[in-house]
């Protein structure tokens, strides 16, 4: 049922919805057509012809979607009052961002860079990360978090025996039952994936934070001790990844040295050695070896171009009322999305931002 028709007769289904509901939490007992989804794929990045470069963006029913919001009220009342997850977690947190996730996890990184230390930072990436959660661990790890029995065996019967489908240009596929993982575009899905990773970070020296299953781990890598205290480390979480059944896309995962005296060495996940790189994409942002933000200048300022591009062409009116709206909406937010990390350093690059915001300026009639 569209969610317009759901809340233009809000008065009418009100009531029995809440019946509903009740009797769910009560039973733990949760209607089959909650546990369906129709899977919409996201495009991301690559060749567009691999399924692999698709992100699944689970569609499911409004009606089963407002009991999560009940279920992940009591989970994060919980969560908070028992300060449950850690201070490394910065996805789907109260007052954390990718924002606080750079400026937290760089603060440290920088400050050793300053102070004449060569400093490994790892860049790890796990392999569909949200589709691999296991059932079965996640409930446990539940148990072990103290949630009340009700909630956890409403989650446990809202996470089993689900299917799904995939629907692209109209066209469905057949229903495909789930055997693991957390529906993204769920509501409750982000908060179990925290649970499920929350652990990740026991035992480990060097830095490590995250942003849902983005991770990173960054220390001093100075001497050989320091390589092998971020190797020993590597190997706990090679460990945890075996334990917790999800793997780590080795392939992706790589080593961004800093500071002028590093000695590039090298790590291993397992049998495989991780590999180097010059220039990482961190939340969307560009972070490089020199960490001069210079790339980043670079990218924001083509992309905002290009938006400015599209909208001098497509645009017929350039009036103050027409222009300026379309400015805050699409292209200052490529120039702002987390500048207070990457502001510029330079002079050069301060005059890439300018020029396009006295871009902007010229497009509009009477300002040229």
């Amino acid at each position: 049922m569209h969610p317009r028709i759901l809340k233009e007769l809000i008065e009418e289904v009100s009531e029995p919805l809440a019946m509903i509901f009740e009797k769910s939490w009560q039973t733990g007992e949760i209607p089959e057509d909650w546990k369906r989804a129709n899977i919409v794929p996201i495009y991301k990045k690559g060749n567009k012809n691999n399924p692999g470069n698709y992100r699944p963006v689970s569609l499911t029913s409004v009606p089963g979607k407002i009991m999560e919001q009940v279920i992940k009220e009591i989970i994060c009342k919980h969560l908070e009052g028992n300060k449950v997850i850690g201070n490394s977690q910065h996805g789907f947190v109260k007052n954390k961002s990718c924002q606080t996730n750079l400026i937290a996890f760089f603060d440290k990184i920088t400050s050793l860079v300053d102070k004449g230390e060569a400093v490994d930072v790892i860049y790890l990436d796990f392999s569909k990360a949200f589709d691999t959660v296991s059932h079965d661990i996640l409930i446990d790890k539940l148990g072990k978090y103290n949630l009340d029995r009700a909630t956890i065996r409403w989650v446990h019967n809202w996470l089993d025996n689900r299917s799904q489908r995939v629907v692209v240009n109209g066209s469905k596929s057949c229903w495909k039952g789930i055997t693991s993982g957390v529906p993204q575009g769920s509501v409750l899905g982000p908060v179990l994936f925290n649970i499920f990773i929350n652990d990740v970070d026991i035992g480990i020296e060097s830095t490590l934070i995250k942003f849902a299953d983005d991770t990173k781990l960054g220390g001093v890598a100075t001497s050989l001790e320091d390589r092998d205290i971020i190797q020993n480390d590597l190997s706990k979480l090679e460990k945890w990844s075996e334990v917790n059944r999800m793997r780590f896309n080795r392939e992706k995962c790589k080593v961004l040295h800093l500071g002028r005296n590093n000695q590039f060495h090298t790590y291993k996940m397992g049998s495989d050695c991780l590999g180097r790189s010059m220039a990482e994409r961190d939340l969307g942002v560009i972070v490089d070896h020199k960490l001069n933000m210079s790339q980043q200048c670079d990218a924001v300022a083509k992309k905002a171009n290009m938006i400015l591009g599209c909208i001098n062409r497509c645009v017929v009116s350039k009036t103050r009322e027409v222009i300026l709206p379309l400015y805050s909406a699409l292209v200052r937010p490529q120039l702002e999305y987390c500048v207070q990390f990457w502001a510029p350093h330079f002079k050069k690059d301060v005059e890439k931002l300018e020029r396009v915001q006295r871009r902007a300026t010229r497009m509009i009639k009477g300002l040229e």
